[in-house]
């Protein structure tokens, strides 16, 4: 149960950055699971649900080289048969496995697999059909707000508490900058979230320190999630905004 008499939930967000690949997948877990992490974050999506066939690399990824992004996003599909074994092996190490479903086809999959909330992209915020349809499965929802208004943030918790999940959901003060600088993380909101809803709130944090971590906590949040990956220097869209082990440990 998340609350603000209970400790940090502290997600350690894995995202792709193990690069469609079990075997770090799995080094990912134990990694996070060492660290001290009580759930870890995948994504799940069907790229052709998502993506439009000419879509347009994100300026903060000209690192890679790939210049069409549905050919990137593709490469890291994960398949469903490999994110089961995933969840089975977070299980077996005894850390919440979670993911963030980006279209409904995910959503049912995650359902299937009985996950224990449902972890909603900023990107989606907006996206009521989608909301409602992760709505339907009467699952925890955690949400982050990046690229949002105060009105879209009112309009997507005005949707859940229509659908009687108030006592289920959570909401994340969230910066859509990779990495995002200290001096753009608006930690205010925090404390505007939670006088306003009157439900748990946390902190997505793309910054690379811990300082808005701790002024998050220190403002009464419940949640933090931060990216981590095994090695900076790693091929991928977000492998260079996110903590390393050893960080990702100091971090937590």
């Amino acid at each position: 149960k998340i609350n603000v008499e209970n400790s940090i939930f502290v997600i350690a967000e894995t995202g792709v950055n193990y690069n469609n690949k079990l075997s770090l997948a799995f080094k990912m877990i134990d990694v996070a699971k060492k660290a001290g992490a009580d759930a870890i974050k995948f994504q799940t999506f069907k790229t052709e649900n998502i993506h439009l066939p000419n879509s347009i690399k994100p300026k903060y990824q000209n690192s890679l080289k790939e210049k069409n992004y549905f050919k990137i996003i593709k490469k890291l599909e994960p398949s469903f048969d490999d994110q089961t074994k995933i969840f089975n092996y977070c299980k077996k190490k005894k850390i919440i496995f979670l993911s963030t479903p980006y279209d409904k086809e995910s959503v049912d999959f995650l359902t299937s697999l009985d996950v224990s909330a449902f972890k909603i992209s900023s990107s989606d915020l907006t996206n009521h059909p989608f909301l409602e349809y992760i709505a339907s499965k009467k699952k925890p929802i955690i949400i982050s707000t990046g690229l949002s208004t105060s009105n879209d943030v009112n309009d997507a918790v005005k949707l859940f508490v229509n659908k009687k999940l108030k006592n289920k959901l959570a909401l994340l003060q969230a910066t859509s900058d990779y990495p995002t600088s200290n001096s753009d993380v608006n930690l205010r909101v925090i404390t505007t979230y939670k006088n306003k809803y009157k439900i748990p709130v946390g902190l997505s944090d793309h910054t690379q320190n811990n300082i808005a971590s701790l002024g998050a906590i220190a403002l009464g949040a419940s949640i933090l999630e931060k990216h981590f990956t095994l090695n900076r220097n790693m091929a991928g869209p977000d492998q260079k905004s996110s903590l390393e082990p050893h960080e990702l440990s100091e971090w937590i």
